[in-house]
């Protein structure tokens, strides 16, 4: 029997990628430039959570918008009514952005005149908690309905979460959600993250990450 090699092409694939995302941390540093990868599964209020933050940092911070999905360009043009800059990054049918597709994106959004770019990835809590996209600081989005054992059945993605928002609080009532519980759950993948409540819709909450944010992009760019 001839002699083969065996080739480990995922650790080589993520070995590469973590490479590229540092390089890339690295030019947002000299530029300035704050760099937010916000996940979360479809409809757990993303686009509706970005809303509010703009609305809050858009006369304090220049916003620039990369919004990733599969196909369609609904979320680009939702976010570009609110006055700043949007673009929209269809990933060719893969469910993740990586280091690289990131830097075609912030390339594409032309950062020279933004402070503050936030990346919305594509709605999986698997396949986008694989891959550093460069980002600064990774946030995610919980929402009520999708349960507070989330962070026991999908580890990864919690475990490199900067901070959690876990939204719809309003509708808490209505579905067997413990608080208390996701809290110790959250705890038990990532003790370092910050946990907020809030809801996207009602704008409760949305104060207390919006000092976070502050915050972060502040030292950042000092």
């Amino acid at each position: 029997m001839g002699e083969f090699r065996i080739l480990e092409i995922k650790q080589s694939v993520f070995a590469d990628n973590d490479k590229r995302a540092d390089e890339l941390r690295k030019e947002l540093k000299e530029k300035k430039v704050f760099l937010l990868n916000l996940m979360s599964s479809p409809g757990s209020g993303k686009t509706t959570t970005l809303t509010r933050t703009i609305e809050q940092l858009k006369d304090e911070l220049r916003i620039g918008v990369m919004e990733a999905d599969i196909d369609s360009d609904v979320d680009a043009q939702t976010i570009s009514k609110l006055g700043i800059k949007a673009i929209q990054l269809h990933t060719g049918g893969m469910c993740h952005l990586d280091a690289d597709m990131t830097a075609q994106g912030l390339e594409g959004l032309e950062t020279g005149d933004v402070d503050l770019a936030i990346l919305e990835n594509v709605g999986n809590l698997v396949c986008p908690a694989e891959f550093d996209t460069g980002a600064v600081k990774n946030a995610m989005i919980l929402s009520v309905p999708e349960g507070h054992d989330k962070p026991l059945k999908y580890p990864l993605m919690f475990s490199i979460c900067d901070v959690v928002l876990i939204n719809k609080i309003d509708v808490l009532p209505y579905f067997d959600f413990d608080m208390e519980v996701c809290r110790k759950n959250i705890r038990m993948r990532n003790p370092n993250t910050k946990i907020i409540p809030i809801c996207a819709r009602t704008g409760e909450g949305i104060g207390e990450w919006i000092k976070w944010l502050q915050q972060e992009v502040k030292e950042w760019k000092s």
